[in-house]
């Protein structure tokens, strides 16, 4: 087993991809030691063909790849999208279009949250993937066949899993429901990345205005930095020392030497004169341009027990629905829905709204009621106004 190394070969091969309806893809990559991840192998396969390309070889030219990925002619297939078209926006400064990812479809299909692409292939076909190389250097060369036929084996079984869905989805007139999730998925704006947002991130351990101010400007240039040296952030500076700066702000290479978690000759580097630059300009900000803490609204008494009763009817829902609970709402969606009917999370909009979110506003309106009958919690209308009120009183008489 050869994987494709020449770009006259991946061009046949993608020319040909592109004559079917789909394609399924998968990435190898690493970047335990770098920034932005390191293609070792990309898999392809159509209905009836798949192979392997090395991008790593010798003059070759990914071009073909990318034009088989903007194809709007062809439907990209991928498992967990999200990493594997991270690494062609990066590669290429562009989004593939149109996607179809099969855990987020399984999801609307009722295989639960998040099912791994093992789980999901042994569910839908019977067949059992092979682990063996699932923690394997895809950078190191040569590849071995038993490499190279576990790679392919994440497209082949993909086509199946594919056919699965598509055509349960159809059943149940579904699709749509994909492609709006699609549609977030394949946004550029789900890939750019802002250095001035890095520091949300990290965890908020700040209490002060001025030391938010000091956290968020050195993530930013920890993200630069990151990005232009291609290492981990934490290779350019730890969590933990952005906020001990932030607490402590030391003015001069002294101080910063005597911080805990900044390394014995950290002060002398170059890295260290770019902080000290950041904390003296940071320090330097107004009172009143500094960034406000942020603050959770809060909660309005009683919205603790509206979140369990949304709790339970979004179980309820999803077991009658068979949907997965995380691709209709999350325990924070519930939260803010409990606290704000207007509330901006996606249960309150599109078939969302229609499936969980209509009933979840009835639920806090008292429009309708959860009730036990045998062993099962069911939903029921409730009778309000003056027709309750008259209801009230023949029963009183």
């Amino acid at each position: 087993m050869k994987p494709i190394t020449t770009t006259e070969e991946l061009a046949t091969a993608c020319s040909g991809f592109a004559r079917h309806e789909y394609v399924t893809v998968d990435t190898e990559f690493m970047r335990e030691s770098t920034f932005w991840p390191k293609l070792c192998l990309i898999q392809l396969a159509g209905p009836d063909d798949a192979v392997t390309v090395d991008p790593m070889a010798e003059g070759i030219d990914l071009e073909p790849f990318f034009a088989l990925m903007r194809d709007e002619g062809v439907i990209k297939v991928f498992h967990a999208a999200r990493q594997d078209i991270e690494i062609v926006y990066h590669l290429g400064n562009f989004v593939p279009h149109p996607v179809f990812d099969t855990q987020v479809a399984a999801m609307v299909c009722g295989f639960g949250d998040s099912i791994s692409y093992d789980q999901l292939v042994g569910r839908v076909s019977g067949a059992r993937i092979d682990k063996t190389h699932r923690f394997t250097d895809w950078a190191r060369r040569p590849l071995t066949d038993k490499q190279l036929t576990y790679a392919l084996a994440d497209v082949t079984h993909l086509r199946d899993v594919y056919r699965f869905l598509q055509a349960n989805l159809e059943e149940q007139d579904r699709s749509h429901w994909v492609r709006e999730e699609m549609e977030v998925l394949t946004s550029p704006s789900t890939y750019e990345m802002h250095p001035e947002n890095a520091w949300k991130r990290l965890k908020m351990r700040v209490r002060k205005p001025i030391e938010l101010a000091v956290m968020r400007d050195l993530a930013a240039w920890r993200e630069v930095e990151a990005q232009r040296r291609d290492v981990p952030r934490g290779r350019v500076l730890k969590d933990d020392a952005i906020y001990e700066l932030a607490s402590q702000q030391p003015r001069d290479a002294g101080a910063l030497a005597a911080l805990r978690t900044i390394p014995r000759g950290y002060e002398r580097s170059k890295s260290a004169e770019d902080i000290l630059a950041v904390l003296r300009k940071t320090l330097k900000t107004p009172k009143e341009d500094l960034p406000e803490l942020p603050r959770g609204k809060a909660a309005p008494d009683g919205s603790a027990a509206a979140v369990d009763l949304l709790k339970v009817l979004l179980k309820l829902t999803t077991e009658a629905e068979g949907v997965a609970a995380k691709i209709i709402a999350t325990v924070d969606d519930l939260e803010k829905i409990a606290a704000d009917d207007k509330a901006d999370v996606p249960a309150l909009s599109g078939w969302r709204y229609e499936l969980f979110g209509k009933d979840a506003l009835k639920l806090k309106r008292g429009e309708i009621a959860l009730a036990f009958q045998g062993k099962r919690i069911i939903s029921v209308d409730r009778v309000l106004g003056d027709d309750a009120e008259t209801q009230a009183k023949t029963a009183a008489e």
